[in-house]
């Protein structure tokens, strides 16, 4: 199934404590249906001293989020904006938003 939300888009959080907040997508969690937000839903982890991290101590790291609490940025606009899937007559799908302007490529239409 094709995903709205891609890992390095620019999304607006829409519901929770974030709500407002832009970030990229670092991660897609496809089988959880969630995405891993920069600087969204940042979370403590108590972290016991190792050799990686010596001191030990309280760590902040994002936590994921659903993926249908996000909306990818519409760049015209500035603000979170829902989107379809076209396929034009190249056979190229394109991710387009419901107020007609094009968001980006995602992926050719091609079957395997």
């Amino acid at each position: 199934m094709a995903r709205h939300i891609k890992k390095g888009d620019l999304v607006e959080v829409i519901c929770g404590d974030n709500k407002g907040v832009t970030g990229r997508v670092m991660r897609v969690l496809t089988d959880k249906d969630r995405v891993l937000v920069e600087g969204v839903n940042m979370v403590y982890k108590h972290v016991r001293p190792s050799q990686r991290n010596p001191q030990g101590g309280r760590i902040r790291v994002e936590r994921p989020i659903h993926i249908s609490n996000v909306l990818p940025v519409n760049p015209k606009t500035s603000r979170g904006t829902r989107v379809r899937f076209t396929t034009d007559a190249k056979g190229v799908k394109k991710r387009v938003a419901l107020d007609g302007s094009e968001i980006s490529v995602v992926v050719k239409a091609e079957k395997k």
